[in-house]
């Protein structure tokens, strides 16, 4: 197992290993559905989208529940503004799949019967978000055709979905604390113990989730100070573009020739001629 999930890179992982078990699952559904008393876990059959070549489509978690649900689960811990879009990609290829494994065809003369869909939205983040999302107003301001609506689960809680948003908080929480990515790892799974997040999972699955946390917390280290290093550059460009906009003002006033401009913009006599001529003026060189 631990050889497995060490090269999982995200917590979007740790969800998709959670609900691999079929029981948490189960309890995803009862807890989405308290109506249907009568569902068993021998009703759940999971039907998550895996990749098995490169650019293939996958999500985090589908099920069917008898033939009267499919349930496609997202888990985000960043706002997609696209995630509509994908909802609607994932319920094209899970209703082929289910046709074809059902011995139906859209084709056929007869009506095909498949499962009422229902989309989720495991959303961790802190941007405030709605309730429910819909296709047809993120992408077309509610005039379209084609629609369909996901609902977002953003909030702590103690069912199943909230308690894994409790523990990706902690997870958030703790990074910013610890600079030791195992220190870390293991202070979130002690504190979610404590609060009663995922805890059950955790205690059985503790190393394999330490490992998952430790290249997490390594990669978006190295995400962070990604971004640090392209703000630098875009704010190092943006000062040059000032130095060289000041440069050709300089050259247009007679107050520097071209020759002085160029050593002073650090570049050749003939890119800073470019320049100029890019602001639709030429200049005479001294």
């Amino acid at each position: 197992m631990a050889e497995e999930t060490t090269k999982r890179r995200t917590k979007d992982s740790i969800f998709v290993d959670l609900f691999s078990d079929v029981n948490y699952v189960f309890q995803l559904y009862t807890e989405m559905h308290p109506e249907d008393t009568e569902v068993t876990v021998d009703d759940i059959t999971v039907k998550t989208l895996k990749s098995v070549m490169v650019n293939t489509l996958f999500n985090d978690l589908g099920f069917v529940v008898g033939n009267r649900y499919i349930e496609l689960v997202e888990a985000q811990s960043t706002w997609n503004p696209n995630m509509t879009l994908r909802m609607l990609y994932y319920l094209a290829e899970s209703y082929k799949r289910y046709l074809e494994e059902t011995n139906q065809s859209e084709h056929s003369k007869t009506r095909v019967t498949i499962p009422q869909p229902e989309l989720y939205l495991v959303y961790s983040g802190d941007k405030n978000v709605p309730e429910e999302i819909s296709f047809a107003e993120e992408f077309f301001g509610g005039n379209s055709a084609v629609d369909l609506k996901v609902k977002v689960i953003k909030d702590v809680s103690e069912q199943i979905a909230g308690q894994y948003i409790g523990f990706c908080k902690v997870f958030d929480e703790q990074r910013k604390i610890h600079k030791n990515s195992i220190e870390c790892a293991k202070e979130t799974i002690r504190i979610c113990k404590e609060k009663g997040y995922i805890a059950e999972y955790l205690a059985l699955h503790e190393k394999e989730v330490v490992t998952m946390l430790d290249e997490l917390f390594n990669e978006e280290y190295l995400r962070e100070q990604y971004d640090k290093a392209i703000a630098t550059k875009e704010r190092q460009e943006g000062r040059r573009e000032g130095v060289i906009t000041t440069l050709i003002k300089l050259v247009k006033e007679g107050l520097l020739t071209v020759s002085q401009a160029a050593v002073r913009a650090k570049v050749t006599e003939p890119e800073f001629e470019k320049m100029l001529a890019a602001y639709g003026e030429g200049a005479t060189t001294a």
